[in-house]
């Protein structure tokens, strides 16, 4: 059971200034971190504390984060931590926007995993999933045409997918999805 279910507050402790001081490694702007049931993949159902960053590349014409393209605040990756252990949740998810666009993402994801945390990482797969820490589980999301950005995936991306590693296809009608059934 959580700790809390009340979100933490989308502040850092210490100031921005201090923050971006400190290497692009060792720091994330995070748009939000909140507890909720995981509502994708096979984890659907499964209570998680998900950690949105903000940034994307794409825009896909349904997009229900667009909030997430500039909106956020720079927190360290250890202040990430704490906020994540407040709700006592073992599964973690980062996702975006494009989280894998932000340089502090794949320490973050190997620290989660460092703790304990069983991992997701949901991605838009325009960005390479390469060099992520193999204890994470990679939801790569292949943008179908009716997305718009169906000329942005990295189809490098399919080469490096393990047994773990799940695919999502949001289908827009019957093109999108036989475009997905011939891949």
């Amino acid at each position: 059971m959580p700790k809390s279910l009340e979100p933490p507050p989308i502040r850092s402790r210490r100031p921005a200034a201090t923050i971006l001081a400190r290497p692009a490694r060792e720091r994330l702007k995070v748009n939000e971190i909140f507890y909720s049931l995981q509502g994708e993949s096979s984890f659907a159902g499964r209570p998680c504390v998900l950690i949105r960053l903000t940034g994307c590349q794409m825009r896909c014409r349904w997009c229900d984060t667009p909030y997430s393209f500039y909106e956020g605040v720079w927190y360290s990756r250890e202040e990430v931590l704490e906020e994540v252990a407040r709700y006592g949740c073992d599964l973690v998810e980062l996702t975006g926007g494009e989280p894998l666009l932000q340089p502090g993402a794949r320490p973050l994801l190997q620290a989660l995993c460092d703790v304990g945390y069983e991992v997701l990482l949901e991605t838009g797969g325009g960005v390479d999933i390469g060099g992520v820490d193999p204890r994470v589980r990679r939801v790569v999301d292949v943008k179908c045409p009716g997305s718009g950005e169906s000329e942005n995936n990295r189809w490098e991306n399919l080469e490096l997918l393990t047994d773990r590693d799940e695919l999502k296809f949001v289908l827009a009608g019957r093109v999108d999805y036989e475009w997905a059934v011939a891949l």
